[in-house]
């Protein structure tokens, strides 16, 4: 497991994608790999989405990272402080290619094998993700 508080900031978000990358690479997935790429742009997404989103000031995010060999799963969770839950967009509130934002969630949704929202003790919520991973030369099936 790996556990790590960061600063509410564009940087803090930075530093959580950064810091999971090198542990998805100590846990042998390596950089560059697909299970490394689907999983870093998760916690990317939901940090950015801490940071912006979720943010309080004066509070800090929580990145979480586990990882189940055996199953072949890496979960991310990300907790702040803000008790607002994160909605996907409808169809019809799809954002225009010019905009800025509004994807996160989306990509979130077609990475992850399944994503929720769960409450924590005291304030805010913890927004998770769960990837299927394939450790390269591993034989065994990824389960989804």
């Amino acid at each position: 497991m790996f556990a790590q508080r960061f600063s509410a900031t564009r940087r803090g978000a930075r530093l959580a994608r950064r810091l999971a990358t090198h542990q998805l690479d100590r846990w042998r997935l390596p950089y560059g790999s697909p299970a490394s790429e689907a999983v870093t742009l998760v916690v990317a997404e939901l940090a950015s989405n801490a940071v912006l989103h979720g943010h309080i000031p004066g509070r800090d995010f929580e990145l979480r990272l586990t990882y189940d060999r055996t199953a072949g799963l890496v979960r991310v969770e990300v907790s702040d402080t803000h008790p607002g839950h994160p909605e996907i967009p409808e169809s019809a509130g799809l954002p225009s290619a010019d905009t800025d934002g509004g994807r996160g969630l989306l990509l979130v949704e077609a990475v992850a094998d399944r994503w929720g929202v769960t409450e924590r003790t005291g304030p805010g919520k913890t927004v998770w993700a769960e990837c299927a991973v394939r450790v390269p030369g591993d034989p065994r099936p990824v389960q989804t």
